[in-house]
């Protein structure tokens, strides 16, 4: 009697097992992407005119991310950054001038820091 029973806990054990593994793996693939940009890049600083590369890599997207992608970005970026809320105001504007560079809101002027 005792041999079904194990079994049955094994198999209960095993399916669980597959179950957390299934939910990981979904949770993985739903992570944002981080693009891979040369060291020298992170370094100098940023560009006198934002490029739209520049702009990818403050909001952490990547080439040919939807209109909502780049809103769902900038929003939770500026949660963070806003100067009303503690943040930066040079990163909150960087942040600002990249929304823009990517969704063409015609404002590409350079950064007034």
């Amino acid at each position: 009697m005792a041999t079904p029973v194990m079994v049955g806990l094994a198999a209960a054990g095993a399916a669980l097992a597959a179950r957390a593994a299934v939910r990981a793996w979904q949770a993985l693939q739903g992570m944002p992407a981080r693009p891979s940009f040369p060291r020298a890049f992170l370094q100098n600083g940023f560009e006198a005119t934002m490029s739209r590369a520049e702009a990818l890599h403050i909001l952490g997207l990547r080439e040919g991310a939807s209109r909502d992608k780049i809103r769902e970005a900038h929003r939770r970026l500026m949660r963070i950054n806003h100067p009303d809320a503690g943040g930066s105001a040079y990163l909150a504007t960087k942040v600002n001038e990249a929304k823009d560079v990517l969704l063409g809101a015609g404002r590409r002027a350079t950064s007034g820091f």
